[in-house]
């Protein structure tokens, strides 16, 4: 009887701590896992924000043969709007970016509360903000883009390394696809993608 209640104190063995092992290892894993899985799709969602913007921006053109926001002709989109634009092709950082998502709301290319007011602009999957900008040289490069651009505020470096890299050259300041700062410098990062 001794020899029996001697054994039932006894620890866990190794086999029993081996699976408790290999069950949290499991855990970590699928935790780990599932972080960079949200994180992919976050970046994918930026890239679908953005071609969902640029197609929105071109089926306007092709409507009206005009860009959202930077028509002045009466009742473009609708009846009894005037836009404040300047019909120079050019999305200027006046009033023509804040009353794009307007024209494309009242068009019906796109859903949303658009106002045409300063800062009322869609919001990307960072949480920053997305306009469309006509851009001669943006900040951190030397040579300009010259074109109507898709801005996107509040990107993390690494998401912003990532993008251009797989849709461009990867470097912040040269291509189609830049950045306000290098990609080493882990700040928050404004992207600017040439349309």
């Amino acid at each position: 009887m001794e020899r029996f209640r001697n054994r039932q104190k006894g620890g866990f063995t190794l086999v029993e701590l081996a699976l408790v092992l290999v069950i949290i290892g499991l855990l970590i894993t699928g935790v780990l896992k599932g972080e960079a899985l949200i994180q992919n799709a976050k970046v994918k969602n930026v890239v679908n924000q953005k071609d969902s913007v640029t197609a929105a921006f071109y089926t306007y053109y092709d409507r009206y043969n005009y860009y959202p926001g930077d028509c002045n002709v009466a009742n473009i989109p609708v009846q009894g709007h005037t836009d404040p634009g300047n019909l120079n092709g050019q999305i200027d950082a006046n009033l023509e970016r804040s009353v794009l998502f307007q024209d494309l709301v009242l068009a019906q290319i796109i859903n949303g509360g658009y106002t045409g007011a300063a800062g009322n602009y869609p919001t990307n999957a960072f949480g920053g903000q997305m306009y469309i900008q006509y851009l001669g040289v943006p900040p951190g490069s030397a040579v300009a883009l010259n074109a109507n651009c898709i801005i996107m505020t509040a990107i993390p470096a690494d998401v912003a390394q990532q993008i251009d890299s797989k849709y461009d050259d990867g470097v912040y300041n040269t291509g189609t696809i830049r950045s306000d700062t290098v990609y080493t410098n882990t700040a928050i990062k404004t992207m600017y993608w040439r349309m």
